[in-house]
């Protein structure tokens, strides 16, 4: 079954072709002979009831320097010309994310949109955990500045991050003689009107902050990222290093109570980040880690996710 997929990503110039999932994913496609056409969020248009994309067909290899070859742009209809869309840009999880899931909406499920568009707008990465609070650690959203205070007064170690923040960005360890709190708090306000997250920190972080990766609701596969020396955050591009890791009883239980909801939403490909028993994120907007726990367990992710969106087909 030859399919058209359409790619919405960041350009293809920049990407890591030994460790970017997005990827993989067109590598796979482009080998089970499905045709790929490769396009930027600003290169989506509606109008007189159709969304249609400014693309260029491409092709991709795993040659370094070398990865890619793009075609003569063309304006190709979402839903007449396109069998999947898959959503990859990275965040922020701005108006312009939120505006490009109202475009994939109108063609969503006649062409199938990975992930469904509806659900990813819905489930910002630090908000759709809260539905499973017993999974959680200690946490708070909000702006209120002394309801942070008592937070940190009961807890003492603290995380403060920004609410629609990623890759590791804005993310703080605050320690309970930590005199910068104030400071940080007017810098969040200053720069969004968002709340932040506040979370109880977790010391098992120096052991590592497992990405785990769901595929339609279930457990695929898991990397663990481990902080650099006099780093809290164990994301690979700020210096965190992947290990082997196996998926612990606790593990697959987090995944089994939230994968039937994932699966409902939509949601075939998800990243869950879990910290000693915690789980910490769920992310839907462009989750990472199939090359790395690709070569560590001598696994295809990448082929059993298109097993899953061919199965919806």
């Amino acid at each position: 079954m030859a399919l058209s997929v359409a790619i919405q990503m960041d350009p293809i110039s920049s990407v890591d072709i030994d460790g970017d999932s997005t990827f993989v994913l067109a590598l796979e496609a482009q080998n089970r002979g499905h045709s790929i056409w490769h396009y930027g969020p600003a290169d989506l248009t509606y109008g007189n009831g159709s969304v249609w994309a400014h693309a260029q067909p491409m092709t991709v290899r795993r040659k370094k320097g070398d990865h890619f070859t793009l075609g003569q742009m063309q304006k190709i209809d979402l839903a007449a010309d396109v069998d999947v869309v898959l959503m990859r840009q990275d965040p922020p999880f701005d108006m312009s994310y939120i505006t490009a899931t109202h475009l994939l909406q109108l063609v969503h499920p006649k062409t199938l949109v990975v992930n469904d568009p509806v659900s990813v707008r819905n489930a910002p990465e630090k908000l759709l955990v809260t539905q499973w609070p017993e999974l959680m650690p200690p946490t708070l959203i909000t702006k209120n500045i002394n309801d942070i205070k008592e937070f940190r007064a009961e807890h003492r170690d603290i995380i403060v991050k920004p609410l629609f923040g990623n890759g590791g960005a804005g993310v703080f360890h605050l320690r309970e003689d930590d005199g910068n709190l104030n400071s940080l708090l007017e810098m969040f306000a200053a720069a969004s009107r968002d709340p932040v997250m506040v979370q109880a920190y977790l010391p098992a972080v120096r052991e590592g902050d497992k990405r785990i990766i769901l595929v339609d609701g279930k457990a695929a596969g898991a990397v663990n990222r481990v902080p650099a020396a006099g780093e809290t955050r164990s994301n690979m591009h700020v210096g965190g290093r992947p290990e082997k890791s196996a998926m612990t009883k606790r593990d697959l239980e987090i995944c089994e109570i939230i994968g039937p909801t994932l699966k409902d939403m939509g949601l075939i490909f998800v990243g869950i980040d879990v910290i000693g028993d915690y789980l910490t994120e769920i992310n839907v907007t462009s989750p990472t880690g199939l090359q790395e726990i690709g070569r560590f367990d001598d696994v295809s992710l990448e082929a059993q996710l298109w097993d899953a969106i061919e199965s919806k087909l």
